[in-house]
């Protein structure tokens, strides 16, 4: 059974940063693609972006309020490991933060073809 642990949320101001990380154990990390995704209030759980392990591939949100350019994914795999660099923060960033796993190594977008996900993180971001 693969368990994901996330650590790094909090409050901060808007432009600043934070780096979120998840710890994994039970599987074989370094064959998944790991990934982030989040749930503002009252909104949908979306993704954020993901790591792929085969080819180390990244890939981000393509969501008009886009975290790419701002948003770094990268893992550890020594660590078992995958954090979330998240810098020049908005007010629309604000929600809680899951790690998720897929053992298939897709690379997807859709939340359905993750098998594993964390309690989450909350982040906040003040204006």
């Amino acid at each position: 059974q693969v368990q994901l642990v996330e650590s790094g949320g909090g409050l901060v101001q808007a432009g600043g940063s934070l780096r979120l990380s998840c710890a994994a154990s039970g599987g074989t990390f370094t064959s998944y693609t790991m990934g982030w995704f989040r749930q503002a209030p009252g909104k949908e759980r979306e993704f954020v972006a993901s790591t792929r392990w085969s080819s180390g591939s990244t890939y981000y949100s393509d969501a008009s309020d886009s975290v790419k350019g701002r948003f770094f994914i990268y893992r550890d795999n020594a660590k078992s490991t995958v954090y979330l660099q998240m810098n020049s923060l908005k007010p629309e960033d604000t929600g809680v933060y899951y790690c998720v796993a897929d053992t298939g190594n897709r690379g997807s977008r859709n939340r359905l073809e993750y098998d594993y996900w964390g309690q989450g993180t909350q982040v906040t971001v003040s204006s």
